[in-house]
């Protein structure tokens, strides 16, 4: 294909892409009462169980609601269009790419998707938590007005950065693949693996919720145990594939 019709076709993808967004926000759009009922249950919790009945979530403009209400639509109409764009981008990079890293790519994709929805339910664990122990620090006769837009932007957040970091053994995996890293060398690196994980669980969450850091760092360091033993596993495919095709009598 020529340039243009490469520019031609990744319009066409761009606009179904953009369309399944559309579509999924305002579908999202609708569902945005539960969603917030749901996000904003630990300050009922708060307030129920501690007395605090002027704990609640605050809209300080007039526009915010509706503000919020958008931002809710875009993150889960992005979440429920992905099947559509993410197959916009693969039909369309997928002609480059030689069977073998087609192989690869959709191996890669079928393990980061699960990891990344399990990272994002692990942070709905936690976030419970985190907000129910920082109203702990509240002090006495003081109250807790939380701002909407911010609010959400530290579930959210919180949510994605869980998730991400859920992901990255698999690129350690890809790593290996590309001939970049041996199993041994990233098995090498588990001290260092250990003491990134728990100083990311510590930051993650509160310094006082010692549940939660240990849960989140225990999973992160068991999925990079996991992606090392899967890279040596790798490695020693790839040692007999290469001796089976050595000539015979070769050193």
């Amino acid at each position: 294909m020529s340039l243009g019709a490469h520019l031609l076709e990744l319009r066409r993808r761009l606009m179904f892409a953009v369309i399944a967004l559309v579509v999924g926000m305002v579908v999202a759009f609708i569902i945005t009462d539960p969603i917030i009922y749901w996000i904003t249950g630990p300050i009922r919790d708060i307030a129920a169980t501690r007395g605090d009945d002027f704990s609640a979530l605050n809209f300080t403009t007039v526009t915010s609601a509706f503000d919020m209400r958008m931002r809710i639509a875009f993150s889960i109409g992005l979440f429920l269009s992905a099947p559509v764009w993410l197959w916009q981008v693969w039909a369309f990079v997928m002609p480059g790419l030689t069977r073998k890293e087609v192989r690869y790519t959709i191996g890669f994709v079928a393990a980061a998707v699960p990891l990344f929805f399990l990272g994002c339910w692990v942070g709905v664990l936690i976030v419970p938590h985190v907000i129910d122990l920082m109203w702990g620090f509240t002090p006495e006769g003081g109250t807790n007005f939380y701002n909407a837009a911010e609010y959400y932007d530290f579930v959210f957040k919180l949510m994605i950065v869980i998730g991400i970091s859920f992901v990255l053994p698999v690129f350690l995996v890809a790593l290996n693949v590309a001939g970049v890293m041996s199993g041994r060398a990233i098995l090498k690196g588990w001290r260092a693996a250990v003491l990134i994980a728990t100083v990311f669980a510590a930051l993650a969450t509160p310094a006082a919720d010692v549940v939660s850091m240990l849960m989140l760092a225990g999973i992160l360091v068991v999925l990079f145990f996991a992606a090392a033993g899967l890279s040596l596993l790798f490695d020693r495919r790839r040692s007999r594939r290469d001796a089976a095709l050595l000539p015979p009598g070769a050193a």
